[in-house]
């Protein structure tokens, strides 16, 4: 089993930036790719970026550029660095983990004015 935790949430103006944090625990070491999903109100859950074993990742057409996926494995903790936010960003974010099963965080809202 994985638990995973959000943290870095909250309200921005249009340009600026967030960091969204993922603590990462239990059985890590089973995972082979974690990455960041996102829901905005009606809209269905999509990828954001994810991070693969090895080092690959991959972005979402809609956040290339600006958004920048990291992770710590000391710290045992996923980053998403988001820049120049635009008020389309705003949505619940969830962390996610994959490896013999699928695991998800509790989702932390991001909310971007124009």
């Amino acid at each position: 089993q994985v638990q995973l935790v959000e943290f870095g949430g909250g309200s921005v103006q249009a340009g600026g930036s967030l960091r969204l944090s993922c603590v990462a625990s239990g059985n890590i070491f089973t995972l082979n790719a974690v990455g960041w999903f996102r829901q905005a109100p009606g809209k269905e859950r999509e990828l954001v970026a994810a991070l693969f074993q090895g080092g690959t990742t991959n972005y979402a057409d809609s956040v290339k550029g600006r958004f920048t996926i990291s992770g710590d494995i000391a710290k045992q903790t996923l980053y998403l660095q988001m820049n120049s936010l635009k008020p389309e960003d705003t949505a619940v974010y969830y962390c996610a983990a994959t490896g013999r099963d699928w695991y998800w965080g509790q989702g932390t809202q991001v909310t971007v004015s124009s």
